[in-house]
């Protein structure tokens, strides 16, 4: 996909193909452990790969354009494994600061993090936020799918609690890059000591510091054990489904609707 890559521009083009109704997509991943069966990018290729979808489908008639992804983001709930990358809270918002200062520069004016790792979302949020007062953007946060932890769903026998390296994100990976998963590592891991709590747990009213490693010495925190790519494809679709129709709600987004004659 090379029409509706912002990266794909040339410099003289960016005057030209953009403009106030241009929205700019921008995938948040993550580098860091999934478990023994997942690989380190899980987070940045589902993001990717939801969004390139997406934009493919319904850039051109929102004018819609895709940057490429932020691999290196909040991870620090992974710090303890090797192989994880990740920035400190406040490198990742001057980090997103500098993004959004510079997309300022271009005719765009909305710009959309879809946040492929729920570690980054409380930041991405505080980023919102920042842009619009500091610089003047529109600004937007989604996900694929909204995590387990933040109220979104996950498998019933998980217990609603598949938060990280689970079933539903092993399917899509199965899904969309089965080379890189190793089903035979794969282990179910879930907290059901909080099962049942109504408050104190995953997805509960009431949030709790952690890592990754508090709950399983892996860090996974779900049941991957029965994953499939079937259900990955139907998850996936449905992603793409929503990211599509989400596009066209913030295209059309005005913070207030103008005024009558």
């Amino acid at each position: 996909m090379t029409s509706r890559r912002l990266d794909h521009l040339r410099a003289p083009q960016i005057a030209t193909a953009l403009g106030p109704g241009s929205t700019v997509v921008l995938p948040l991943g993550a580098i860091e452990q999934h478990g023994p069966h997942l690989p380190l990018t899980t987070d940045l290729l589902i993001a990717e790969a939801v969004a390139t979808a997406a934009v493919e489908r319904v850039g051109e008639e929102l004018d819609v354009w895709l940057l490429p992804g932020l691999a290196y983001t909040k991870s620090n709930e992974h710090a303890w494994a090797p192989g994880s990358i990740w920035l400190s809270p406040t490198t990742m918002l001057a980090v997103l600061d500098d993004i959004g200062r510079s997309l300022a520069l271009t005719p765009a004016k909305r710009l959309v993090f879809l946040n492929g790792h729920g570690g980054n979302s409380a930041l991405a949020g505080v980023a919102n936020r920042e842009l619009r007062l500091h610089h003047g953007l529109m600004t937007f946060l989604t996900h694929p799918g909204v995590p387990p932890d933040q109220g979104g769903l996950s498998a019933e026998h998980e217990y609603g609690m598949g938060v990280h390296a689970g079933h539903d994100e092993t399917s899509i990976m199965l899904h969309l890059a089965p080379e890189l998963v190793d089903m035979s590592a794969a282990r179910r891991s879930i907290p059901e000591h909080l099962a049942g709590n109504r408050y104190v747990r995953f997805g509960g009213t009431v949030s709790f510091g952690w890592v990754s490693k508090d709950f399983a010495d892996d860090g996974v925190i779900g049941d991957p054990t029965g994953a499939d790519a079937e259900h990955g494809k139907v998850l996936f679709a449905a992603a793409v489904d929503a990211f599509s129709a989400a596009l066209a709600e913030i295209a059309a987004f005005t913070h207030r609707p103008a005024a009558r004659p």
